[in-house]
């Protein structure tokens, strides 16, 4: 039983294309466009409020998704196995009933989440992201190349 199987997560944009982000280090969420996030011209992203940069910037919303769609495939993997063996010990010394096919862990749809950001131009790179409104007037570090932006626009 090696079947190997994609789970795909569509991660929604809100109304002006900006994705939700989470730093793993410090817990900070901001906005970036898809489009800045995979360009070839962004080697790695930065934390706008600590500065460093991580592994990934899932949601915790992305990630509580990504587990149970998981253990609702691993349930469906494990009734298919449990149905295929009741078929082939249907008669012999000993028989196994799979039973009713368990429900299904509710899939939470992920929300664009957190308006409460806003539109920052970083002159450095000449792009935009949506950081927390203390982090525009305090200065923050450019998400794209990671310099410390004190008269962000």
């Amino acid at each position: 039983m090696t079947e190997d199987f994609k789970m795909e997560i569509a991660i929604p944009t809100d109304d002006l294309g900006y994705i939700l982000l989470q730093c793993s280090h410090c817990g900070t969420h901001f906005k970036a466009t898809p489009e800045d996030i995979m360009d070839d011209g962004v080697l790695t992203l930065f934390c706008p409020s600590c500065g460093l940069t991580s592994d990934n910037y899932i949601t915790e919303d992305v990630l509580e998704l990504a587990i149970t769609m998981g253990q609702n495939r691993a349930v469906d993997m494990i009734y298919d196995e449990l149905k295929r063996m009741e078929k082939q010990f249907k008669k012999g010394p000993f028989t196994i009933k799979a039973g009713k096919c368990p429900k299904h862990a509710h899939e939470s749809p992920i929300q664009s989440g957190i308006n409460a950001l806003e539109v920052t131009t970083f002159r450095c790179c000449k792009r935009k992201a949506k950081v927390k409104p203390m982090l525009k007037i305090t200065g923050c570090y450019c998400p794209f190349c990671g310099v410390k932006n004190y008269e962000v626009e």
